[in-house]
């Protein structure tokens, strides 16, 4: 009787499978629910190791997530601690920001543009503590 009941069981679950995924749209036709940070087209090409001219500091974006976070790491020449890293599109612009939170960098920040065409990173460093801002550039290291 046991596995009269078992079978049953097995059954009627196969059979609701089958009637949900008959009903269900196609994974591609399903949307992600509303509040999902979505990828950013474009961003990929900020992945690498940057090198800012002046001064030897390494700025290294690892990965792009969702919404444009950024997994960084930033050196001098030892790791500080990067609080927050994103990019975002304006327009067809590529803009990076990057806030340091670490001894001697309490909230020092950089707003960078992508340059495609010389694949380098311009913008504006605010250096917390001097409380003075620098203009800056960021060259890719090549591998």
């Amino acid at each position: 009787m046991r596995t009269g009941r078992t079978l049953v069981r097995r059954l009627a679950v196969a059979a609701g499978l089958a009637l949900l995924a008959a009903h269900s749209p196609p994974a591609a036709a399903q949307q992600a629910p509303s509040g999902v940070a979505k990828p950013v087209p474009g961003l990929e090409k900020l992945k690498g190791r940057w090198v800012r001219a002046e001064g030897g500091y390494v700025l290294e974006i690892r990965a792009v997530g969702p919404g444009g976070k950024l997994e960084a790491a930033y050196f001098n020449p030892r790791s500080i601690h990067v609080a927050k890293a994103e990019a975002s599109r304006k327009g067809a612009a590529v803009e990076v920001f990057v806030e340091l939170r670490d001894v001697n960098y309490p909230g020092s920040t950089y707003t960078l543009s992508y340059d495609e065409k010389n694949d380098r990173l311009v913008g504006r460093y605010f250096q917390a503590v001097a409380r003075e801002t620098f203009d800056v550039h960021f060259v890719r290291q090549k591998p």
